[in-house]
């Protein structure tokens, strides 16, 4: 099962190759949705393995969960015997130093991790409970490797980035420049008289163009999409390169700078008022 875009099970395969058959055994809930998600847990509980999640999403743009969601699919995991797999491969290491889990209090079983923690390398990982671990080769029968398992140059990379996301204050430095950066994109669109949404995290973050706020796909997808597109090409003509799709989520690096905090709140009142014109 996974809770996230919304919708049905899958029957064919898609253009990301995923089987009919991987496909036909997941069922999707809308996120956000804890109603939906004890539908699913009632009729199929005990055929259930897993729960999949981002805890705070960053596929269908930014999008933070709601109060008591988490809780309620870890109250729902240990109810029904599944495990609760948090995908922190954007928000692990980005939003704190125990990732979105520790700010949100709620302990998955899995933890799958990447991007931050290779600083930009290749790196990727996943943690979950002993007994769960101690499943996996050399000590249990599950076997998994890959190609860049342990690899020097990524280890090095990853070793040397968490050092740094370490020290003192980084995490509150990193929210203090995203919650300015969003309240200023606020405040240009808004005196601009465009409609936007904003949120942020830690170093993550989000500009949706909309005029209510996104609390899962659906909303994601009403958002006015062209409106971003002539948002990003704006910015993108003054030199601040945004993400090209409104689908995506926004990080804040402790290399930027005040200044380039400034420039962009600046940049993005220019554009604002350019698409509102």
């Amino acid at each position: 099962m996974a809770t996230g875009s919304g919708g049905s099970a899958f029957g064919s395969p898609n253009s990301a190759g995923v089987t009919a058959q991987a496909a036909g055994d997941t069922l999707l809930a809308p996120y956000n949705d804890l109603g939906a998600v004890r539908e699913i847990l009632a009729s199929h509980g005990g055929e259930i393995a897993a729960i999949l999640v981002e805890p705070l999403a960053g596929n269908m743009g930014y999008v933070e969960p709601v109060d008591g969601f988490l809780d309620g699919l870890r109250w729902g995991c240990s109810e029904h015997g599944c495990l609760l797999v948090f995908d922190e491969v954007m928000s692990g290491f980005r939003v704190a130093w125990g990732s979105m889990q520790s700010i949100v209090g709620v302990t998955p079983d899995i933890t799958c991790l990447g991007k931050v923690i290779g600083g930009g390398m290749p790196v990727a990982a996943y943690a979950a409970r002993r007994e769960l671990m101690d499943l996996v080769s050399p000590l249990g029968p599950v076997y998994q490797a890959g190609t860049l398992s342990g690899n020097p140059l990524g280890m090095a990379a990853g070793l040397a980035t968490l050092t740094l996301c370490r020290a003192d204050g980084f995490y509150e430095y990193l929210a203090a420049k995203s919650r300015r950066l969003i309240e200023g994109v606020a405040e240009a669109a808004s005196g601009a008289g465009v409609s936007v949404q904003t949120g942020a995290t830690g170093g993550m973050f989000g500009i949706t163009l909309a005029d209510r706020p996104v609390r899962n796909l659906d909303d994601a997808k009403a958002s006015d999409h062209a409106g971003y597109g002539r948002f990003f090409h704006a910015m993108l003509n003054r030199g601040v390169w945004l993400p090209p799709s409104g689908y995506e989520a926004m990080f804040m690096s402790s290399a930027h700078t005040d200044e380039h905090v400034s420039r962009v709140i600046e940049t993005a009142a220019e554009s604002f008022r350019e698409i509102a014109s």
